[in-house]
């Protein structure tokens, strides 16, 4: 891990910037920097990991299409640029196991509380909805060369739920594994015929409730005041964006059921699903929760020193998925299908 002096020390360096004070901010596999320079002007550092950093066609890609997002006026961080005008260095730095080449960014600081820390309402969630469709659409006027780098064959995309069984060792012992071994198998016989009639284009990836803030407006109510980490940016089905969001802000709401009508009225606002794409929400949305368990807890042993935030899905995911398992598709499409048709756009 980069000490909190070679951030410090980084920043300088390569932005002739100042810092008055520097700390910690959360991350899956990266590492990032809450900076505040002399003018009280605050900004995260990112570095990516190693391993994405050897990218950086990707990166760029990522980088100039949260900027094109913020052009059309959408809430997303901008990358800063270095001295030398770039807006992303690739730096050599050692982090206590010699000396790896690491993709560091400055990006503006956005206000505002995760949804994960906030008790939003199903309003908010209808708007969150709304915009992941919004950035969505937008996305379809980005252009660049290096488009193709975003036809990625990534383990976290829904077209992929299969692949978790190479990793469900990690589960041993659990009785979540034959819950998730069952998910598998109706994942293989129900979706997968269908995902060649599913729209595509480039999606976020990753609208969880880690990467959405929200700022309090009022009557408890909140608007988004930023979106975050454009990492799993891919090219990749509509109605697998809807999935990830509802099962992320599922996650950590009191009222979980009454998640998925408001984020599906939200999105059909701009974009309706087809039938295909609706009678996979369900199990696209509990592929989703096992991806996260599973995946999480495989991290969590390659990355102990960061435990903690790698197994935050696990806390309520684990009950979540076993509720959503118990009540069937039927019932939670029932409930997702009706609470959507109550909405209004205010």
């Amino acid at each position: 891990m980069l000490t909190l002096q070679q951030a410090t020390k980084l920043t300088l360096q390569l932005y002739g910037m100042t810092i008055i004070d520097i700390s910690t901010l959360p991350s899956y596999i990266d590492q990032n920097f809450l900076v505040v320079d002399k003018e009280n002007t605050k900004y995260v550092l990112k570095i990516m990991n190693s391993e994405e950093s050897k990218n950086d066609s990707l990166l760029e890609v990522q980088t100039l299409a949260m900027s094109f997002l913020n052009q059309h006026g959408l809430p997303c961080q901008t990358a800063m640029l270095t001295t030398t005008g770039k807006l992303m260095n690739m730096e050599e730095i050692d982090c206590g196991q010699g000396a790896q080449t690491y993709c560091v960014r400055l990006m503006n600081y956005l206000p505002g509380k995760t949804i994960a820390e906030s008790l939003v309402t199903v309003q908010d969630l209808y708007q969150v909805g709304k915009l992941a469709a919004v950035i969505d659409r937008t996305m379809q006027q980005y252009v660049s060369p290096n488009l193709d780098v975003l036809h990625k064959n990534e383990l976290w995309s829904l077209s992929n739920i299969p692949l978790i069984e190479g990793y469900l060792s990690v589960m041993d012992g659990d009785p979540l594994q034959e819950v998730i071994k069952a998910v598998i198998k109706q994942y293989e016989s129900h979706v997968m015929p269908k995902i060649v009639s599913f729209r595509k284009g480039i999606i976020h990836g990753d609208m969880n409730d880690h990467n959405v803030l929200v700022t309090p407006v009022d009557n408890g109510r909140h608007e988004v005041s930023g979106v975050l980490d454009f990492s799993m940016l891919m090219i990749d089905c509509y109605v697998f964006e809807v999935a990830v969001t509802i099962a992320y802000m599922m996650m950590e709401n009191p009222s979980p059921l009454d998640v998925g009508g408001a984020v599906l009225a939200g999105w059909e606002s701009i974009t309706v699903l087809s039938d295909e794409e609706k009678d996979c929400l369900f199990l696209l949305v509990l592929g989703r929760l096992c991806q996260s368990l599973v995946y999480g807890r495989y991290h969590s042993t390659k990355y102990p020193d960061n435990q903690k935030y790698l197994l935050t899905t696990a806390k309520s995911g684990i009950r979540l998925l076993n509720k959503l398992w118990e009540l069937g598709k039927k019932d939670v499409e029932r409930k997702w299908f009706t609470d959507a048709g109550t909405f209004s756009d205010k």
